[in-house]
């Protein structure tokens, strides 16, 4: 093995990464033509080396860095590590980028590079807005996202020193959030934007909707960035059950409160999931509702971005024959889905973010991520492959009719899901 050096591993990376590529061909030429195109393309075009030796990753065709985006554009290089070591400068580089941002301010979903004050809307300066953030919709995900990829670090390498002082006092930071949004209704946090589309903002003067206490934590927007309908997104709660539960034996002698608020925490949160988040779903059996209110509402549905009801085996949540996973799923992957759509062209599930009838790939990936049929994998990646309208690029979200209409020219979660899939994919190959 070549000495690893650290620091700006970028272009090492890079080549590697093609060199991996090249070596491998998945089932058909068009998909291997795509894999091959954007496996480095967030590297290339998205990744930018800090002089702290961190890695700020924007989301694509925006110029900010969202904690959750960042998470899954690079989640696929962590199955490469024992191919190509060097990741784990860059994967650690990211990490250390993400635990800055949330320390900077955990309530932010977005963040600019420098503190340059640009921020989504001119009108977000109603409300109390670093110039290093780029959006501050409070959003579970969030803060869940670096400590997923913590943890899919750890489980593939075994390396500790990602967890030091700084990851735990981090931690602590985000618990303290996490414990006050079980109280949402003495929390000081609100989000007030004019001149938007409803769903881009929270009501009743920037709190969102009433919500009792469950025990859950409370969510203002989606993964989406859309304002949730009722306040306890079930996915995000149990991303935060998936997250939390791996660190309890990872923490140090001198956190001891820490571990007593989490168990405290994780007791409360999974409470709350079996008794407001388990419901009768349109197909008769008992599945998940997407969201509650603690007041007797639910929402019935699913949306393409994850943490997603879709995609809680892919956040290791459960396991993919789970029974009341399987009835989520045969419902979400349905007509009774209010965002699942079937065209000419895709049928899957898009989300109330971009316009109607227009599905997701990260949606069509992530059905073939949380099956264990080869086939079914195969077919998704051709499904999305035969819909870039020859941009290679997966895009947001396509019309179900016409792949010539998309949202977003280039965005990279979409692409790196894709490539998560067929990395998937080759891999279980490898292991036949």
């Amino acid at each position: 093995m070549r000495e690893i050096v650290k620091g700006n591993v970028l272009k090492s990376v890079i080549d590697d990464l093609n060199k991996y590529s090249n070596n491998h061909e998945l089932n058909n030429i068009r998909n291997t033509k795509l894999f091959r195109n954007l496996l480095t393309d967030v590297l290339i075009k998205a990744t930018k080396y800090e002089n702290d030796g961190s890695y700020f990753v924007k989301t694509g065709d925006i110029p900010a860095m969202w904690l959750r985006d960042a998470t899954f554009q690079v989640l696929p290089y962590v199955s490469l590590l024992d191919e190509i070591p060097d990741l784990y400068y860059l994967l650690t580089g990211v990490l250390k980028r993400e635990l800055r941002f949330v320390r900077l301010d955990p309530y932010a979903n977005a963040f600019n590079q420098t503190s340059s004050g640009a921020h989504w809307s001119d009108d977000d300066s109603n409300i109390s807005i670093s110039d290093h953030v780029w959006e501050r919709k409070f959003e579970i995900d969030s803060l869940c996202a670096p400590l997923f990829l913590a943890n899919n670090l750890y489980e593939t390498t075994g390396k500790t020193d990602i967890f030091d002082e700084q990851f735990w006092n981090t931690l602590s930071m985000i618990i303290d959030v996490f414990k006050t949004e079980q109280h949402h209704n003495t929390s000081s946090y609100y989000f007030r934007r004019k001149d938007c589309p409803s769903n881009d903002t929270l009501s009743n003067d920037g709190k969102g909707t009433p919500v009792g206490y469950t025990g859950m934590i409370w969510d203002g927007f989606r993964p989406s960035d859309n304002a949730c309908v009722y306040g306890y997104h079930i996915p995000s709660n149990m991303f935060v059950v998936s997250v939390l539960t791996p660190l309890l034996d990872k923490i140090p002698k001198g956190f001891e409160a820490l571990k007593n608020e989490i168990l405290t925490l994780l007791n409360d949160v999974k409470s709350g999931i079996k008794h407001y988040a388990i419901v009768k779903l349109p197909n008769n059996h008992l599945g998940y509702a997407y969201e509650v209110d603690g007041l007797g509402n639910y929402k019935l549905m699913d949306d393409a971005n994850v943490p997603s009801l879709l995609s809680l085996p892919f956040i290791r949540y459960c396991s993919k024959e789970e029974p009341l996973y399987m009835n989520t799923r045969e419902f979400v992957l349905s007509s009774r889905n209010p965002y699942y759509y079937s065209g000419t062209v895709l049928q899957g599930i898009g989300s109330n973010h971009t316009p109607v009838n227009y599905i997701w790939p990260i949606s069509i990936a992530m059905e073939g991520l949380t099956s264990n049929d080869l086939n079914k994998k195969s077919h998704q990646l051709d499904i999305i492959s035969e819909t870039d309208n020859d941009t290679s690029q997966c895009h947001e979200s396509i019309d179900m009719n016409d792949q010539s209409k998309y949202t977003r020219e280039w965005f990279s979660w979409s692409n790196m899901t894709y490539c998560q899939l067929a990395l998937d994919l080759i891999n279980q190959d490898v292991r036949r």
